[in-house]
């Protein structure tokens, strides 16, 4: 059984003009002419324009693929065990690629354009992303969200280690507000809380007194949030809480 030039490239999915090229420089010639000369291609043909196919996918050039194609020597085994070992390359390298790609989506999602290295060293062991599903689905139609997501996005390296160094360098000084001896209610204590929203203000998104102390709430109801301070000094995140309660009223 013999098919047309256009159903071979219909099988094919490549065009017309790409079989009559092949024809032309003598990488593929048909098997058969009909009695008005045009070409016909047998199954042998088919099984040849499999292996072209496969070579150009791989980008290989067409004379190296008709020296491959042609080579006398060449076991046909021996060029099935080639290819698969070819195929298994490019999967493997397409794979990585694929990662690499879903790396950068996750990272454009959550707003923080770094590499891994620049992540481990702003971030160390915290993984920023750990979180962002859950971040997006409780609060992705807020505008503070949208805002955040829109400040972090054009951030470099240098502005997450300097907001990372603004918020070492507050907690060490609430560290020793605590340690002094003051309240919560103190004026140290409420000045620092002050700061603390200043900065969510300054860095992510405008953060008013009321949903200052909605987080308050939060540093003691979620024990992720918790934990986080707590790692800081034993007993941070309800002192903070108080902090932020009473920075609230004082600025009512």
């Amino acid at each position: 059984m013999s098919y047309s030039v256009g159903k071979v490239a219909g099988f094919a999915g490549i065009t017309v003009r790409t079989l009559h090229h092949y024809d032309e420089i003598g990488l593929l010639v048909p098997s058969e002419r009909n009695r008005a000369g045009h070409r016909r291609y047998g199954d042998a043909d088919l099984d040849r324009l499999q292996q072209i196919l496969f070579y150009r996918e791989l980008g290989f050039p067409l004379d190296e693929v008709a020296a491959l194609l042609d080579d006398p020597d060449a076991d046909p085994r021996e060029q099935l065990r080639r290819q698969h070992e070819m195929l298994r390359t490019r999967i493997e390298k397409l794979q990585k690629m694929a990662a690499a790609v879903e790396h950068a989506m996750e990272a454009r999602k959550m707003g923080i354009d770094l590499t891994p290295e620049e992540k481990f060293e702003v971030f160390g062991d915290h993984d920023p992303d750990r979180y962002a599903e859950e971040t997006e689905r409780r609060w992705g139609g807020t505008d503070a969200y949208r805002e955040s997501q829109r400040r972090a996005s054009a951030y470099t390296k240098d502005d997450w280690l300097r907001i990372k160094q603004e918020g070492e360098e507050w907690g060490r000084l609430f560290v020793e507000v605590m340690e002094s001896g003051q309240g919560p209610e103190s004026e140290a204590a409420m000045d620092l809380a002050e700061d603390h929203r200043q900065q969510i203000c300054r860095n992510f998104y405008d953060c008013p007194h009321e949903m200052h102390t909605c987080l308050a709430e939060m540093y003691v109801a979620d024990e992720r949030f918790t934990a986080y301070f707590e790692a800081i000094k034993p007993g941070m995140a309800e002192y903070l809480r108080e902090a932020i309660l009473a920075n609230g009223v004082r600025h009512v």
